[in-house]
């Protein structure tokens, strides 16, 4: 019992799986984060020791299982439910994520370009996440035309922001690791602090204009929850960032789940936009 405790816990670790929902985008999930372990284990044993590679909890055998398995589960579903959106967004995320973790110059390794970075997190976080999923939703399962509301507009827009944030946050506390193998991503090109300051401007930004397409809600009840909520949250997130400590890799984990929880909560409140 005690090594399958382990073993689940290192699968936790792997796959990180408080960064997506539903079954098959999990499936996806799984696999973005494993080949990223996978390709950067030596990497990981500087920046991240407490990884499961990293640490040995799980081998590179069963690492490369997951990574081979979890999208080809995440396809199935796709066809068992004759879902050409599903599909077609699957295949793409399992391209992105390979070309964003596989080292194989001149055209691969995205996460070594600031830019191409930031572009893979939007994707496959937000917009592979999103679109894909409300195609479904509302042509194979409802059998309606797609129609962009505002709702899926403002998400869509908001993903974008938000997960450009998250993709800085998450490069700070692996400077010292991601330099000394040749990695160059923005906290090294700016320094930690202006990247920082970057992310959370953003974030702001994003909540600020979430407050501003409340504001013209028809809806009183819509506009209350939508401006009152967000400036709520935008105060919360202002607070958390006063006590980072960017220096300490503990603290600055610690703000990235927060974020993280933050990017979730803003699913509850997108329906209340008209």
């Amino acid at each position: 019992m005690q090594v399958l405790n382990k073993k689940c816990d290192a699968f936790y670790r792997l796959t990180r799986p408080y960064s997506c929902c539903m079954v098959p985008a999990i499936m996806m999930n799984n696999y973005a984060n494993a080949i990223n372990q996978l390709a950067d284990v030596h990497i990981d044993k500087v920046n991240k020791p407490h990884l499961p590679l990293a640490c040995g909890d799980f081998s590179m055998g069963e690492g490369l299982a997951i990574t081979i398995a979890s999208p080809l589960m995440a396809v199935a579903m796709g066809i068992m439910l004759r879902s050409p959106p599903l599909v077609i967004g699957f295949i793409i995320w399992c391209i992105v994520g390979g070309a964003y973790s596989i080292d194989l110059p001149p055209l691969l390794r995205w996460k070594g370009n600031p830019l191409m970075a930031a572009v893979t997190i939007i994707s496959m976080n937000g917009l592979l996440l999103l679109f894909p999923f409300f195609i479904h939703f509302q042509k194979i399962v409802l059998g309606n035309p797609v129609a962009f509301t505002k709702p899926v507009l403002f998400t869509a827009a908001y993903m974008v922001i938000w997960n450009a944030a998250i993709a800085f946050v998450k490069d700070i506390p692996d400077v010292e690791g991601d330099k000394a193998f040749g990695l160059r991503t923005l906290p090294i090109i700016l320094g930690k602090e202006k990247v920082f300051s970057i992310a959370v401007k953003m974030m702001l930004m994003a909540y600020g204009g979430a407050v501003l397409v409340g504001a013209f809600s028809p809806s009183v009840l819509c506009k209350l929850v939508t401006m009152i909520g967000h400036s709520a949250l935008a105060f919360v997130l202002w607070r958390q960032a006063k006590t980072i400590d960017l220096f300490d890799n503990k603290s600055v984990q610690s703000f990235y789940l927060f974020i993280w929880k933050l990017y979730y909560v803003e699913f509850l409140f997108v329906h209340f936009l008209r």
